[in-house]
């Protein structure tokens, strides 16, 4: 098949947090044979802070930023496409690309408005009645979300959503494996994750406060736009690290410590991609408790769970190296047979394949 994405950037994580998992579901459809072209808008800097080039498995388009003539161009060519996908969070020409890709489809082409956000996508309809978006949800074919599970398939389906399927986040073992420490990344604890409104109160309480709760030790905060924020004496702040860090950073340290956002964790079924990233290395992770965990790793076999700043103390107080290596291997090992994007691009892949199925035998029985 010859799929479209609309998407906020394949070849940059920079104020992107879903290049990785683009990169992991792309990658591997490439691999199964389809045909995939990426769209992406020049904006955000994300062209000037590039961390990969243009892959092999997929054809990317940059297109301008501003004005409409190189949205409207690249909208042209979906017209050439089995499937298109248009994904939240572009960042520019959100509200024109979720119309257009609808008004512009052809027959028998399957339409997916792919979701890496649905909290917030979903409280934004929940909140405001006169959102566009709300008459396009039945409109789509397929709603995918990257993560959620029952209570957002239920919320969409609340808005006519035809079918809303979670794929999740995962590990794409190419990208994300284990590699010799840098002393750089040495550390009792680091964190990953740019400052956003709805992830920074929980920044404070699970990664700073257990800081502050053990001056003793050492603890690595990577990320944007953390530089003003007052910080214990027992952090150090390194900015943003590129993902060619990433395998290094995750397998360097005691252990890596996953907060999910406000809206991530009050969903549940929401693991983020640096999940799987610090898996994929090794790691032994904890993470901030939210429902569905379970689903991914087996917790105190597979990864630590906290429900505050001060169990996450807790758990670095007592995690020795011998325990945190068996936990990364564990973690490693279930995600490798469970969680790899080789996994959820057969999954949409049979989702792609029993549309485009049915839409031929619909073609059949008019023909007849």
């Amino acid at each position: 098949m010859k799929i479209a994405f609309y998407a906020s950037s394949l070849v940059s994580a920079y104020w992107n947090g879903a290049a990785t998992y683009y990169r992991g579901i792309i990658r591997n459809l490439a691999a199964r044979g389809h045909e995939i072209t990426f769209f992406e808008p020049d904006a955000y800097e994300r062209q000037q802070h590039r961390d990969i080039d243009d892959p092999p498995w997929a054809r990317v388009v940059v297109y301008p930023g501003t004005g409409d003539e190189g949205v409207e161009r690249v909208l042209a060519e979906a017209r050439h496409f089995d499937v298109v996908v248009k994904a939240s969070g572009v960042g520019v020409f959100d509200e024109l690309l979720e119309r257009a890709v609808v008004e512009l489809r052809r027959p028998n082409q399957t339409v997916i408005f792919w979701d890496v956000d649905a909290p917030a996508t979903l409280d934004r309809l929940q909140h405001d009645p006169r959102d566009p978006f709300r008459a396009l949800v039945p409109r789509y074919d397929y709603i995918f979300t990257y993560g959620g599970g029952e209570p957002v398939v239920r919320r969409y389906e609340s808005f006519g959503a035809r079918a809303c399927i979670p794929v999740y986040n995962a590990l794409d073992p190419e990208t994300h494996h284990p590699v010799p420490p840098k002393p750089e990344f040495d550390a009792d604890l680091l964190f990953l994750g740019n400052r956003l409104p709805d992830r920074e109160a929980r920044v404070e309480e699970f990664f700073l406060r257990a800081a502050s709760l053990l001056p003793e030790k050492r603890f690595l905060l990577g990320g944007s736009g953390w530089a003003d924020k007052p910080l214990p004496r027992s952090v150090r702040y390194l900015g943003h690290v590129f993902t060619g860090d990433h395998n290094a950073f995750n397998a360097t340290p005691r252990a890596v410590l996953n907060i999910s956002r406000e809206s991530m964790a009050a969903n549940g079924w929401s693991p983020a991609t640096r999940v799987f990233e610090a898996a994929g290395a090794g790691a032994c992770l904890i993470t901030d408790a939210w429902e569905g965990i379970e689903f991914f790793l087996e917790p105190e076999r597979e990864v630590l769970v906290a429900r505050d700043g001060a169990e996450v103390a807790e758990l670095v107080r007592a995690l020795d190296a011998k325990r945190a290596q068996q936990i990364g291997r564990a973690a490693m090992q279930r995600v490798l047979a469970e969680h790899t994007y080789a996994h959820r691009a057969r999954q949409v892949e049979t989702i792609l394949n029993d549309e485009r199925g049915t839409m031929n035998e619909t073609r059949t029985a008019v023909s007849a």
